[in-house]
C-alpha cells in the first residue's frame, strides 16, 4: 500500500493532515527495532569471551561458545532477542528475488545485496550488525572493525553446497551466518564443515561440523587456515535460509603461497603399433577415419570418439575395476579437488596395459594423427599436410602402421647404440621440448569434484578422458567436466560422462577446467547397477 487514500476524507478531515495539504493523509511509518543477546553485552562474559579469544581458549557459556579448533569459531545461539522479529525477517526475506547461483565451487541461491533494502526487518537486522554487534565484535577481537556493510542472503535447498574455501579476499575479516532454518539435523545435511590444515596451510580434512540451528550466529576469523564448506542439503523438502557477510577490516598476514608438485610427465614408451591393434576399434584405425577425425577435431579442437576400445578389452577393464582389487588413495587437498586415484604399481595386468596403451608411442602418432598436433617426430608439420595427404589419397591403411618406428629411425640416423634420450631430442622440431604425458586412473564417487584455484598451470595441452562403469549416468547428479574461460564464467565446453567414449580436448592458455561435485542424486544408480556407485576415468594430459 501507498499509504495514501485518493477521494473525499470523512466530514472533520483528519487532525494529522499537513498544514497546506488539505486532503491529505499522512501515516508514519512503525520503526521496527531489534537488539542481540543481552547476556553479551554483560561485562563480565564479555571479558572472558575477549580473553579466551585472544587466548585461543575454549569458552562453553549459555549465551555463546568459543572453540579454536581447527580455527577460531564461535557460535551464538538465540542471537536476536526477540523471536516475533526473527520470525518477520524471514518472511521478508523469503519474499525477496533469489538468483541462482551455480560453478565449480557452488551451488545454490542468493539475494540481491541486502546493504540498501528498505525492508523494515532487513534494515533492522543491518542495524545490529553493523552498528551494535560490531562494536561488540571489535571489542572481544581487539581489532578495528569498518563499518561496512557487506551482506546477502542465501538458500540452499536439495544437492546445493559450497565447497571447500578459505573466504580470504582483501578487506575481508571476520565472517559470519546467520541461521534462519526450520529444526534441523545433521541428517539433513548443510552443515557448517571447519578443515584442519597442514604445515603448508593447505586443508585436510573435516574435523568440526556446525548443525544450523534457528536463530543462531556462528562466526570465525578470515585467515589462511580458515578452510570450511556448506555441506551438500540432503533433505528434499527443507530450506537452509542464512543471511551471511563480513566485517571488513585489516587483514591477517598470509604466508607464501604453497605451490604443490605436478603430476609427473613422461615421455611415451616403446611400444609399437601392434598394441594399437589389440586394443583400439579398427575403424579408428583406418587412415580415412583418421583424416575426417583430424579435419574435425582442427575445426572444433574436441572430438567425442564412441566405442573407442574393442568390445572385449573394455569389458575386461571394467571388471577389473568392480572387482575392488584395484588400491585406491585419495587425492586432495580439497580447496582444489576430492577424488580416489588408482595405485599403479598395485593395479591389475589388464589396467596396467592399459596404461601402457595411452603412453605408447604407438599413441601418440595416433593421437597426432587424430589431432594435427606434433606430438611424435614422424608427424608430418603443417607445411607437409598437403603432401601428405596427395600421398595417401587412395590409401586405407593406418599411418600408425606404415614407416619406421622411433628405434628405427634412431638406428638409421645415430646407430644401435645411441642412448633414447638422445634420439627423442634429435627428433623434436628445431630442439623444442619432447612431447610428455601425464596420466592418471581415477575413481568418482558422491562428493568428488575438482575446483579451479589460483595456482592451476594454464598451458597449451591436449587432455584426453576415457570413461569407464557410467552407465545411464546423468548430468544432474554433476560428474561432468566443465572448460570455462579463464575470470570468465562463460562455459566454453562441457564433457559428460560416457562408457568407453574417449574425450580429445585441446585447450589453450585462457582455458580452464574442473570436474563438477557429484550430488547424491547419483546414489540413484545402485538402483539399476547394484555393484556401481559412481564411474572410473582414464585421464591424460599430452604437452606437444
Amino acid at each position: 500500500m501507498s499509504g495514501r487514500r485518493r477521494g473525499p476524507f470523512p466530514a472533520g478531515g483528519d487532525s494529522s493532515s499537513s498544514p497546506g495539504e488539505p486532503g491529505k493523509k499522512k501515516r508514519l511509518k512503525r520503526e521496527v527495532r531489534a537488539g542481540f543477546s543481552a547476556a553479551l553485552k554483560e561485562p563480565v562474559l564479555k571479558e572472558k569471551v575477549g580473553a579466551s579469544w585472544a587466548r585461543r581458549e575454549a569458552l562453553e557459556h549459555e549465551a555463546i561458545v568459543l572453540h579454536p579448533v581447527p580455527f577460531c569459531h564461535c557460535v551464538i545461539p538465540n542471537f536476536i532477542q526477540n523471536e516475533s522479529f526473527v520470525e518477520g525477517l524471514q518472511k521478508e526475506l523469503l519474499s525477496l528475488d533469489f538468483h541462482e547461483k551455480c560453478n565449480d565451487l557452488y551451488k545454490f541461491k542468493q539475494s540481491d545485496d541486502l546493504q540498501k533494502r528498505e525492508e523494515p526487518h532487513i534494515a533492522a537486522l543491518r542495524k545490529v550488525l553493523f552498528d551494535e554487534f560490531r562494536v561488540w565484535l571489535s571489542d572481544v577481537a581487539q581489532v578495528e572493525l569498518e563499518p561496512t556493510i557487506d551482506l546477502s542472503c542465501a538458500k540452499y535447498e536439495y544437492t546445493d553446497a559450497l565447497l571447500c574455501h578459505d573466504d580470504e579476499l582483501e578487506g575481508r575479516r571476520i565472517a559470519f551466518i546467520l541461521y534462519l532454518v526450520p529444526p534441523w539435523d545433521r541428517s539433513d545435511g548443510g552443515t557448517l564443515d571447519l578443515f584442519s590444515t597442514d604445515d603448508h596451510f593447505q586443508p585436510q580434512q573435516i574435523i568440526k561440523s556446525l548443525v544450523p540451528l534457528w536463530n543462531s550466529l556462528a562466526f570465525f576469523e578470515v585467515s589462511p587456515v580458515s578452510f570450511h564448506q556448506v555441506a551438500e542439503v540432503l533433505s528434499k523438502d527443507k530450506c537452509r535460509l542464512s543471511v551471511s557477510g563480513w566485517f571488513h577490516g585489516p587483514s591477517v598476514a598470509r604466508p607464501p603461497r604453497h605451490v604443490e608438485p605436478l603430476l609427473p610427465r613422461s615421455p611415451h614408451i616403446p611400444f609399437d603399433h601392434e598394441i594399437l591393434y589389440r586394443w583400439i576399434n579398427p575403424v579408428y584405425l583406418e587412415m580415412d577415419s583418421q583424416s575426417q577425425i583430424q579435419e574435425e577435431f582442427e575445426d572444433r579442437s574436441e572430438i567425442l570418439l564412441k566405442d573407442f576400445l574393442k568390445g572385449d578389452k573394455f569389458q575386461l577393464v571394467c571388471e577389473a575395476l568392480k572387482t575392488g582389487e584395484p588400491k585406491w588413495n585419495t587425492r586432495g587437498p580439497p580447496n582444489k579437488r576430492f577424488y580416489d586415484k588408482a595405485e599403479e604399481e598395485n593395479l591389475p595386468a589388464i589396467l596396467k596395459e592399459c596404461m601402457e596403451l595411452f603412453r605408447s608411442e604407438a599413441f601418440f602418432l595416433l593421437l597426432s594423427n587424430f589431432t594435427g598436433l606434433k606430438l611424435h617426430f614422424l608427424a608430418p608439420e603443417e607445411e607437409e599436410e598437403e603432401e601428405k595427404e596427395e600421398a595417401a589419397a587412395g590409401g586405407d591403411l593406418s599411418s600408425c602402421s606404415q614407416g619406421e618406428s622411433s628405434q628405427e629411425e634412431t638406428k638409421r640416423h645415430n646407430g644401435a647404440g645411441e642412448p633414447r634420450g638422445n634420439s627423442e631430442n634429435s627428433g623434436c622440431k628445431n630442439g623444442s621440448s619432447i612431447p610428455q604425458c601425464a596420466g592418471e586412473l581415477r575413481r568418482w564417487t558422491k562428493g568428488c569434484y575438482t575446483l579451479v584455484h589460483d595456482a592451476q598451470t594454464t598451458e597449451f595441452a591436449l587432455d584426453l578422458l576415457l570413461f569407464c562403469g557410467c552407465e545411464g549416468w546423468d548430468v544432474e547428479w554433476g560428474g561432468f567436466t566443465s572448460y570455462i574461460a579463464k575470470d570468465e564464467d562463460e562455459e566454453l565446453l562441457t564433457v559428460n560422462p560416457e562408457n568407453n567414449c574417449l574425450a580429445l580436448v585441446y585447450r589453450d592458455r585462457d582455458t580452464l577446467k574442473f570436474v563438477k561435485y557429484i550430488n547424491h542424486r547419483s546414489l540413484k544408480q545402485t538402483t539399476t547397477q547394484a555393484e556401481t556407485t559412481g564411474f572410473w576415468d582414464f585421464c591424460f594430459v599430452y604437452y606437444e
